[in-house]
């Protein structure tokens, strides 16, 4: 059954209109534990890899937590073997994760992931395939990072190190990375190819946390100065941004903490999320961002990890932008 028929069954309402889940991380074992995948599909007419889709992820194992992508031709049908980006040996705050992908008007495949080097600066890694997908360039550092959050002593005791956000028993934190790029999809006709990076870091020391914003318009050779994109007052975590596909437009979204980190669990962690806006003028400089909203104030203490010892939130913060509107998750 073609990609077409598929269209056509799910507009109907017609049964098995869709494709049955396909396996694509390949040679797994007991100890293998798959985790922050991203999926991306290269959708610009313009691209000789158009259709292609890409998908990565972290394999963590006991000895080695590689970052890994695997690409498939046929419409997610089959994917080859996982090709091994990087590896390296995984400790309690050490380790590459967080992977995402992203494709330009040519084709270019753009993996990325955030590498934790904790208390050395961490790093938000970049590496390049310019054959669509079947290799990758050696991988290389694009951003200097300095991780957010405090280790927490509750995830200590549980033989768990971990750095938390908002304060002890909190909602745990790392620096990674969020990344799109105006490849000018559908067509591909008005693409800039800019690519847009945000991650939360934390060099200016806790509780003064910054959602940076950087971007390149040469396909990842270099990249402009990190630029503030939060509000006033707010402590910006797991930041996602998108850009339109014509590269007119940034948008930003967090998780904004209004308190400092806590020692305590007995006073109110008020958060809540929040979408900002930026122009790009025709050179690819970033204006200043502006909030265009703002959610309802909550308490971070209201949520659980898979258990009932700490917090869970911002792990996958995402956002999408098209020519004339956006959305954020």
């Amino acid at each position: 059954m073609s990609r077409t028929d598929d269209v056509r069954r799910a507009a109907t309402g017609e049964k098995n209109a869709w494709m049955r889940p396909v396996v694509a991380s390949k040679r797994l074992r007991p100890a293998i534990f798959s985790d922050k995948e991203a999926i991306w599909a290269d959708n610009a007419a313009s691209s000789r890899y158009f259709g292609n889709a890409y998908l990565c992820w972290t394999s963590f194992r006991t000895t080695t937590s590689p970052i890994v992508i695997a690409r498939s031709t046929d419409g997610g049908a089959s994917w080859s073997n996982p090709l091994r980006l990087v590896g390296a040996t995984p400790t309690a705050t050490t380790g590459p994760t967080a992977c995402t992908v992203r494709t330009d008007s040519r084709g270019v495949v753009y993996a990325f992931w955030h590498q934790i080097n904790w208390p050395a600066p961490s790093a938000q890694m970049m590496a390049r395939s310019f054959d669509g997908g079947r290799t990758f360039q050696p991988a290389r550092p694009v951003a200097r990072v300095v991780q957010v959050g405090a280790l927490d002593p509750t995830h200590a005791a549980r033989q768990d190190s971990r750095f938390t956000f908002d304060g002890v028993a909190g909602a745990r934190t790392w620096s990674g990375l969020s990344v799109d790029v105006a490849n000018g999809a559908p067509r591909g006709r008005d693409a800039t190819d800019q690519l847009v990076m945000t991650w939360s870091d934390g060099r200016r020391g806790l509780n003064r946390e910054q959602a940076l914003v950087q971007s390149s318009r040469d396909r990842g050779g270099r990249w402009s100065v990190p630029v503030v994109a939060q509000q006033a007052g707010d402590r910006p975590d797991f930041p996602a941004v998108a850009v339109s596909p014509n590269g007119t437009d940034v948008y930003l979204t967090y998780n904004a903490f209004l308190a400092p980190w806590q020692g305590t669990t007995f006073t109110a962690r008020p958060m809540l999320g929040v979408v900002r806006h930026a122009d790009l003028d025709s050179s690819g400089h970033i204006g200043a961002f502006a909030t265009v909203h703002r959610g309802a104030v909550g308490d971070a203490r209201a949520s659980s990890e898979n258990n009932l010892c700490c917090e869970f939130l911002g792990d996958y913060n995402y956002a999408a932008a098209t020519r004339s509107a956006s959305s954020a998750v």
